[in-house]
């Protein structure tokens, strides 16, 4: 495991010392991602002469959306990273899945989310491949065709990271789990980014990692799922999202959860629901 010596010298720092100065820090905009539908903004946080780079997402830039109330996403956003948070820990695992992401009530545009910006790698976690032979080491997501005939697969890595992301986006019903939303860093480690999308009340699971679909979950998935429900019926977690989510969200992702746990393996597609997100990438 790495030490504070060892990330200052990357240029890193401790979890505690970016949430601090991410919730703190002076919020300066250096610029607009420009592909993005909502407004995203790439800003510098600084405290203390600790810098952090950072995406800053104001909810007066929020899109209207017909099925997510109106200037909630940031919101999601901070709570599908507290349920990262807390998996990573109950599953005592130092990797969590999602980048530190705090909510900001005085950002140069107003209240918004606040997520540490993160600095990809070229790898590869997903891909769309022009063949349908099995690819060792990859899953198959599926089977299509190109706009001119040939044979395309839609694939992911066989890869325990991308697994545990998989099985956050159940529990948070993620319904944008797009490949690009899958980011390795220069360290080699894996983040998921983009959650203003999760927390519905109906069932919305969209994602690229369909690949332990009806897969049993082993004793260490279900003994964290457990860890986790507990969190959020009666422990900090659940004090944590009644600030960002309403009341019935937390009992259905309570739901979700119990859900899981009762059936025993990971989720299926089913026809209610477009299943794979659009675009895939």
């Amino acid at each position: 495991m790495a030490t504070d010596g060892d990330l200052e010298r990357h240029g890193l720092h401790d979890s505690a010392t970016v949430l601090q100065v991410l919730r703190e820090g002076t919020l300066t905009v250096e610029g607009r991602l420009s592909g993005a539908s909502n407004a995203t903004l790439f800003c510098v946080a600084e405290l203390d002469g600790v810098q952090i780079e950072c995406v800053y997402k104001p909810v007066m830039g929020e899109r209207p959306l017909w099925d997510f109330p109106d200037g909630t996403l940031g919101h999601r956003e901070v709570a599908a990273y507290e349920v990262a948070a807390t998996f990573a820990r109950v599953c005592d695992d130092d990797a969590v899945l999602i980048p530190e992401t705090i909510w900001r009530e005085e950002g140069p545009f107003g209240d918004g989310s606040c997520q540490r910006w993160i600095e990809v790698s070229e790898t590869q976690l997903v891909d769309i491949v022009h063949t349908q032979e099995e690819q060792p080491g990859w899953l198959s997501v599926l089977e299509a065709s190109d706009d001119f005939g040939r044979p395309v697969q839609l694939i992911h890595q066989d890869d325990a990271r991308l697994r545990q992301m998989a099985l956050l986006d159940m529990v948070t019903n993620n319904s944008d789990r797009k490949g690009g939303h899958i980011l390795v860093d220069q360290q080699g480690d894996l983040f998921g980014v983009d959650h203003g999308l999760c927390f519905n009340v109906e069932d919305k699971l969209r994602t690229v990692l369909w690949g332990w679909a009806g897969q049993p979950l082993t004793p260490g998935e279900i003994t964290a799922l457990e860890l986790l429900r507990d969190e959020l019926v009666g422990g900090e977690l659940g004090v944590r999202l009644a600030l960002h989510l309403e009341p019935f969200e937390l009992d259905i992702s309570v739901e979700r959860i119990e859900h899981l746990l009762q059936r025993g393996h990971f989720v299926e597609p089913t026809s209610r629901w477009p299943s794979i997100p659009w675009p895939a990438f």
